[in-house]
């Protein structure tokens, strides 16, 4: 009886582990928030205009605030099957936004880059994060020491 309660409670345990939490800085970071902000409805135009031009090498001239890039979930399929299927999905609140080609491709690779392992599942590699949360800071990123964009996101699709 004893056995079958500490069984019990291990896998009662394991269901309710959080998901993986993980964190990105630096240029990785940068690029992340950058794919995720250019699709995201709540940036608008001039903070995903900055953002392209920070991940372009192009410092701004004016003081910017910092720049916070959110989303409730990425998640990226490419197929190892039809070598020309690739999506992603990424949900900002009620909104969901789906890529394919080349842009769902630069962001799969970018998940791989920050750490994300992909899963395989039915002729599918799926690399997905959820609660993903970025702070970019102009101003930092122009002193060119390294820092300046910090990520944080929950690994699992």
């Amino acid at each position: 009886m004893r056995i079958m309660i500490t069984c019990l409670a291990a896998l009662l345990a394991l269901a309710n582990a959080p998901a993986d939490a993980a964190s990105a800085n630096g240029g990785s970071a940068l690029a992340l928030a950058t794919l995720v902000a250019d699709q995201s409805p709540t940036l608008g135009g001039s903070e995903r205009r900055l953002l392209k031009r920070l991940l372009n090498g192009r410092s701004s001239g004016r003081s910017a605030s910092k720049i916070m890039v959110e989303a409730d979930s990425v998640v990226c399929r490419v197929s190892n099957v039809d070598i020309t299927s690739r999506s992603c999905s990424l949900v900002f609140g009620k909104e969901t936004i789906t890529l394919t080609g080349r842009r769902s491709h630069e962001l799969y690779a970018t998940l791989i880059e920050v750490g994300v392992q992909p899963e395989g599942a039915a002729g599918s590699m799926i690399a997905g994060i959820k609660t993903f949360k970025c702070t970019i800071d102009p101003q930092e990123i122009k002193q060119k020491a390294g820092g300046g964009a910090e990520c944080s996101f929950d690994v699992g699709a």
